[in-house]
């Protein structure tokens, strides 16, 4: 099967053959079709899968086509296409994918996102788009701004709907929802699909059509899992021996919290490994920054958090380490669908502590497998040396530990209001 065959116009297949396109995903040969003839669309597929295409293709030809059959077609453009997703990254991913496949088309299209002033993002809207690609908080802002009118909106996606409900966006989605044209082609995507997504794909869908590319809550096939039982202090000396013992050629590491990564970069620099981390707390200067650095292969590591990361596409990334095992089990399934990805190959390591164990066995159960434990190790059973640890310290500089309270002669006299005395 091929591109043309799909019914696939020439401007757009001219910019898929640039790219080195050759043939659909599975789910862009699925999607694609469905998509052409005007219907709903409901899709079942993780990252990696090629998805972005396949609702990106579609919307691009039928916008060209009307435009080339309204020649007389005059004034401002007025936005056709809505796509709104989880994260600016993803944002300015599927930002970029309408660029390269509608080169040839002059369809127009921008990415707003928060965590940058709006100036810029308002003056191009100013200016008229065909395709907004979009993050929720920033995308009803500029709404109620009055710089954003959905009304001529023909096209609408909600891409990553279950990372969306994850990350608390459920009721600016329904807002959204509100603001739409009911007479619209709506497309929702989802990872996953539990109840309460099915639930709100009922709400956007009319009666929409179903793509699943891959079994529910499946692991990549081609990704090599492993787990390594160590101690919370243990966890860094771990990673740092990894990095300097095992081929990698580049690495993302997945921190719980920013904190984490933030830690996990400054002991990593220490050790003399190339580090960045990205979170939610980084400028998008920052974060973009440090994403390209890991893209074009100058920094090797690249530590993020869950939402950070759920943008960062990355062509042939060999590991994916997780440093602190997620405490929702579909969590790793995306984590570790970060490496493996369009056939390659991938591995992805897992740390385990004493309390993440039980997240470990709810893991092994939904993915139906158990992972390979490894067993030998320098750091099974490290505990922090602090007789050494408070030996490296200058005499002047240490802590004085302090006698623990007691309820009774140690706390401090009590002041007596002044009384003044008559003389």
């Amino acid at each position: 099967m091929t591109f043309q065959q799909l019914g696939v116009i020439d401007p757009i297949l001219r910019a898929l053959t640039a790219e080195g396109y050759t043939n659909p995903t599975p789910i862009q040969e699925q999607s694609i079709p469905i998509l052409l003839h005007g219907k709903d669309l409901l899709g079942c597929a993780q990252t990696g899968t090629g998805k972005t295409a396949a609702f990106a293709i579609p919307i691009l030809q039928h916008l060209y086509l009307k435009r080339q059959s309204n020649k007389t077609h005059r004034g401002k453009r007025k936005i056709k296409a809505l796509i709104v997703t989880p994260t600016r990254e993803l944002a300015i991913q599927i930002g970029e994918s309408f660029s390269i496949y509608g080169e040839h088309t002059g369809i127009k299209n921008t990415v707003i996102f928060g965590g940058v002033k709006q100036g810029a993002q308002t003056k191009i809207l100013d200016q008229g788009v065909d395709v907004l690609v979009a993050t929720p908080g920033r995308l009803l802002d500029l709404i109620g701004q009055g710089f954003i009118s959905l009304k001529g909106v023909e096209y609408s996606v909600l891409d990553e709907a279950d990372r969306m409900l994850d990350m608390g966006f459920i009721h600016d989605i329904r807002k959204l929802i509100a603001l739409l044209p009911v007479k619209r082609q709506s497309l929702f995507f989802s990872a996953t699909m539990p109840p309460d997504i099915i639930a709100l794909s009922r709400k956007i869908l009319g009666n929409p059509e179903k793509v699943s590319v891959t079994p529910d809550q499946t692991t990549a096939e081609k990704v090599e899992q492993a787990v390594y039982f160590v101690s919370k202090p243990g966890k860094t000396k771990l990673l740092i021996h990894l990095l300097k013992t095992i081929s990698m050629d580049s690495v993302l590491v997945f921190s719980r919290t920013k904190h984490g990564a933030n830690k996990i970069v400054k002991l990593l620099d220490r050790a003399g490994i190339s580090a960045e981390a990205i979170h939610s707390n980084k400028s998008q200067t920052a974060r973009q920054r440090a994403l390209g650095n890991f893209k074009s292969g100058e920094t090797k590591v690249l530590v993020a958090t869950d939402i950070a990361a759920r943008g960062i596409d990355v062509d042939e990334l060999s590991h994916v380490v997780n440093y602190d095992l997620p405490n929702i089990s579909e969590t790793y399934v995306h984590r570790i669908g970060r490496t493996g990805r369009a056939g390659a190959s991938g591995t992805a390591l897992s740390f385990c502590n004493e309390e993440e164990k039980a997240y470990l066995r709810d893991i092994e159960k939904l993915i139906k497998q158990k992972i390979n434990v490894i067993s030998e190790h320098p750091f099974l059973n490290y505990k922090p040396d602090e007789t050494a640890k408070n030996a490296a310290v200058p005499y002047g500089l240490r802590k004085k530990s302090r006698p623990a309270k007691t309820s009774g002669g140690n706390r401090p006299r009590r002041r007596r209001p002044y009384k003044r005395r008559d003389t």
